[in-house]
């Protein structure tokens, strides 16, 4: 399995980016995805989680109400919309799968390759 995440870019704050995971191979009903970040000088975060059969999301405090995270299983896609964005938001972000839900980076046991979100004051 192959995570390709892609979306990231320079936005000010206030603006909003769309990030995408494209998964090859199958995504079980059982797996979770999830979206990490990681700033510099800083440990790797949760950002956000979706369970891939039911749909449920799961929001770190520091982004819930402003990003959104939705599956598309047709396209083996799961996307992080992130609005009302912040300098603070600046990291790479990570796209990830695991087995169960879970907040630890140590959980996910595939991983993309990262996406730069710069967010300028």
């Amino acid at each position: 399995v192959q995570l390709q995440a892609s979306g990231g870019g320079l936005v000010q704050a206030g603006g909003s980016l769309r990030l995408s995971c494209a998964a090859s191979g199958r995504i079980y009903s059982s797996s979770v995805m999830g979206w990490f970040r990681q700033a510099p000088g800083k440990e790797r975060e949760f950002v956000a989680a979706i369970r891939w059969g039911r749909g449920s999301t799961y929001y770190a405090d520091s982004v819930k109400g402003r990003f959104t995270i939705s599956k598309d299983s047709g396209e083996n896609t799961v996307y992080l919309r992130m609005n009302s964005l912040a300098p603070e938001d600046t990291a790479v972000y990570f796209c990830a799968r695991g087995h169960n839900l879970a907040y630890a980076p140590a959980e996910y046991y595939y991983w993309g390759q990262g996406t730069l979100v710069t967010v300028s004051s």
